[in-house]
């Protein structure tokens, strides 16, 4: 049975990032999805970017610009919805290193989405939505008729976990492109999508703390959505004291 680990919004936290690795070894799994923003907000954005890279490439199926790659790389700070967040981004922009910023550059998918066919499904993975792929995210429920032609949808960016279904009839005309006439019978003319977000490993907004993923079995699609304990403390002990105090503060609650 294949297994994939989903990951989003690590936002500079290692402790977290380290803790789910250590409980989801990478060799367990066929393929790991990135779905965005491994930086900003914590202290070690650099670090997880080194820890990022020790993951076997071949296992990396999708490895996304999130709206903070977008707005430190292009040093454009003005969508963010608060001041200190802006202030946060600048901030780090000018902790990271060369070789981070080389990697943010090159080696993650600047589109922010990625398609890819899993198992013969059609598959997409976004940090926000097709709305707006890096500052918009998907929200619980979501009958978006553009998402029918995809089987599986991998989204992040809300910070709040989410799994549903959504079964769009037959005469949507994303589905009419995306499955045979045979098909469409076979299933009562009804298509079936699968939504999920992993949640944020680093500053989950669930009022839950912990490291959030999720973990999917590819055969049967049958979805697990995790949170673990870490050491939250010493996590926020590494703060800089340029970074606004909420950001260190929201990891105790998870808000």
């Amino acid at each position: 049975m294949q297994r994939l680990l989903v990951i989003s919004d690590v936002h500079g936290n290692l402790t977290a990032l380290e803790r789910i690795l250590q409980e989801e070894p990478a060799e367990r799994f066929a393929g790991i999805l990135l779905l965005g923003d491994l930086i900003d907000y914590g202290p070690r954005s650099n670090e997880v970017i080194r820890r990022i890279q020790e993951l076997p490439s071949e296992l990396v199926l999708a490895n996304l610009w999130g709206n903070h790659e977008r707005a430190i790389a292009e040093q454009d700070y003005t969508r963010f919805s608060s001041r200190r967040g802006s202030l946060c981004a600048e901030h780090t922009r000018r902790s990271l290193t060369e070789e981070s910023l080389r990697y943010i550059e090159t080696a993650m998918d600047r589109e922010g989405m990625r398609e890819f066919t899993l198992g013969g499904r059609r598959c997409l993975a976004v940090h926000g939505s097709l709305e707006d792929v890096y500052w918009k995210s998907i929200p619980h429920g979501e009958q978006g008729e553009a998402y029918a032609a995809y089987d599986l949808v991998f989204s992040g960016h809300s910070h709040i976990p989410h799994f549903f279904e959504h079964f769009y009839p037959a005469n949507c005309s994303a589905i009419c492109s995306a499955i045979c006439a045979a098909d469409r019978a076979a299933y009562r003319d009804r298509k079936r999508t699968v939504f999920l977000n992993p949640g944020s490993v680093g500053q989950p907004r669930n009022h839950t703390p912990g490291a959030h993923y999720a973990v999917v079995e590819t055969d049967t699609l049958s979805v697990q959505l995790k949170s673990i304990p870490y050491d939250v403390e010493r996590e926020i002990a590494l703060f800089s004291d340029e970074v606004d105090a909420f950001y260190k503060e929201r990891l105790r609650l998870g808000i």
